[in-house]
């Protein structure tokens, strides 16, 4: 049990990439707008994803080779769509958890004081998105993976107590009983709702790919990373956002649930807005409290986004076009860094529609992963000890299922 628990590392990546908008924006919206009617769709696709994601450790350790190898060895078509889809995504992605971030950082830390540029004025919250992403960038260009792995550690396990805790005080603080009444969305505005809900719930498929990754580089520090480690790790760090992202529905139930409050679409006013509803219904004690939770949420996020789009471009590029040397890992966090602070400069204040976006993007894009995913862990890539039991064959082909049939519902419901 030692020697599992000193090798957890990648689940915890996977847990620090997942636990962010999906929970803190998302889970938390879904709690203040319809209670716990959304608790079906939270559980659900938790459980149709899971085959999928956890096939990345799975067939990286069972193959010493990451995801992005298997595609390249199912056709140099799939990879090629991987990629586009990564490019088309990696920037919306990183800037939609850096915005809530810095949101964050704005209402926790204070704002700095605006000054222009040209015709530009910089207010607080870019100064902050500037300052997350420096700091970052230093956090992994300096300790590489081996920083990262430790300090998830420590992120997660406070990101959980932190939670938890706030969850416990409202339901002591809670007057009212809570009902468990499941609903269905009955017009656009709230099928849109949950599609993007849904589609980062606990998070974009794509990150399959990032986990088989980070499970390379845990076995080469280690050698230790066999596969029933890494399916330990993956299921601790899966659970932890099933946890957490029911904690966050909870919060949003118990403290927003017939509030009357409407939520802003600016970084830093939401940010506010969500501290200060949880410090009014729970007492100002709870600021610091709720304060850690977020911040952790999304700051979690935003490193650990940072890390993996680079990492899966570079390795993509290098498969494709054979030029690793020169659009290496640096080069893409560098381009992706300067992307995310370029579009915060213009858009910033769009902070609901870059989300929205993201996440719709990340739903309709699922089952491209899912079937990708399920047809190489079955393949003769994959050793045959490793491919997926009779239960995992079939929860497979009920989640491509389920998530072709719920994009195709959102598409033709537009």
């Amino acid at each position: 049990m030692i020697t599992k628990l000193r090798n957890l590392g990648p689940g915890l990546l996977f847990a620090g990439a997942a636990i962010g908008v999906s929970h803190l924006v998302q889970s938390t919206r879904a709690g203040a707008d319809f209670g716990l009617g959304f608790l079906w769709a939270l559980l659900l696709v938790n459980l149709c994803k899971y085959p999928f994601f956890q096939f990345g450790p799975r067939y990286a350790t069972a193959t010493g080779e990451s995801l992005l190898d298997g595609y390249n060895k199912l056709g140099k078509g799939i990879l090629s769509t991987y990629y586009i889809l990564n490019l088309a995504t990696m920037f919306t992605i990183q800037t939609a958890v850096t915005i809530v971030t810095a949101g964050l950082a704005a209402s926790l830390f204070g704002d700095f004081k605006s000054f222009s540029i040209g015709a530009k004025t910089i207010n607080s919250t870019e100064i902050w998105t500037i300052i997350i992403i420096a700091i970052c960038l230093i956090i992994l260009t300096l300790g590489k993976y081996r920083l990262l792995d430790r300090l998830m550690k420590i992120i997660i396990i406070t990101l959980t107590i932190s939670t938890l805790l706030a969850v416990c005080v409202a339901l002591l603080n809670r007057t009212e009983p809570v009902t468990l009444k499941q609903i269905l969305p009955n017009n656009s505005l709230e099928i849109g709702f949950l599609i993007a809900f849904m589609g980062w719930m606990p998070a974009p498929l794509d990150v399959s790919v990032w986990q088989s990754l980070w499970a390379i580089e845990k076995n080469n520090e280690t050698k230790l990373y066999s596969p029933k480690s890494a399916l330990f790790d993956f299921n601790i760090g899966y659970l932890s956002t099933i946890i957490i992202g029911i904690g966050f529905l909870l919060l949003g139930t118990l403290v927003m649930f017939h509030s009357g409050e409407t939520f802003s679409t600016s970084a830093s006013v939401f940010s506010g807005q969500l501290i200060n509803m949880y410090t009014k219904n729970l007492g100002n004690w709870a600021y610091i409290i709720i304060g850690i939770a977020a911040f952790t949420t999304m700051f979690s996020t935003t490193l650990t986004t940072l890390d993996a789009s680079p990492r899966a471009m570079a390795k993509t590029t290098g498969l494709l076009f054979k030029r690793s040397s020169k659009f290496n890992y640096t080069f893409w966090i560098a381009l992706l860094s300067i992307g995310t602070v370029f579009i915060f400069l213009f858009l910033a204040s769009e902070m609901g529609l870059l989300i929205k976006i993201a996440t719709i993007l990340s739903f309709i894009t699922a089952p491209f992963y899912a079937i990708i995913n399920y047809i190489l862990i079955s393949s003769k890539h994959t050793p045959k000890e490793w491919h997926p039991s009779k239960k995992l064959h079939l929860l497979s082909l009920l989640g491509i299922a389920f998530l072709v049939g719920f994009s195709v519902w959102y598409l033709i419901s537009l």
